[in-house]
This record gives structure tokens, sequence and C-alpha cells, in this order.
């Protein structure tokens, strides 16, 4: 890892503090994450692998028995 300073605007900050708390993780990951994204440089599997895992709670859908009742729900949005 090589350390390196930036600077954004306030709004940018502010909004890169709010993601990384919602997500659990630091600004600066977020950053890299874009730098990879952005440039093409994660085009590998453990990149891919490591979006995903980053999914991992990240939705909420305000009911507790979704595991459960999966194909019930999928099929009630598919007919909608």
């Amino acid at each position: 890892m090589e350390r390196t300073q930036i600077s954004l605007s306030s709004r940018q900050a502010q909004e890169l503090r709010r993601l990384a708390g919602k997500r659990n993780t630091s600004m600066a990951a977020l950053i890299r994450e874009a730098v990879d994204r952005t440039y093409g440089l994660d085009s590998g599997l453990d990149a891919r692998w490591e979006r995903a895992l980053s999914s991992i709670g990240g939705f909420n859908s305000g009911r507790s028995d979704i595991s459960e009742h999966h194909d019930e729900f999928a099929f009630e949005r598919h007919e909608e």
C-alpha cells in the first residue's frame, strides 16, 4: 500500500464519510474502489468478489421472512 494525499471538496468529503459509515468501511477504501472501477483496474475475480461481499447487508426489504418465502415474493414482483 502506498500512502498519498488528495484534496476533496467539502461536499465530496461529507458524502464519502456518510457512505463509508453506511458501508462500514473507510473513505480510503471507497476512493481505491472508485479508482479501480474508473480506470478498469479491478477486472479480476478477486475485485468482483470483494464488491459482491461488500453488498451483503446493504439492503433492507423491511420483511423478516424473505429467505423463507423467496419464490412467493419473486413471483409477486414479477406479476406487477
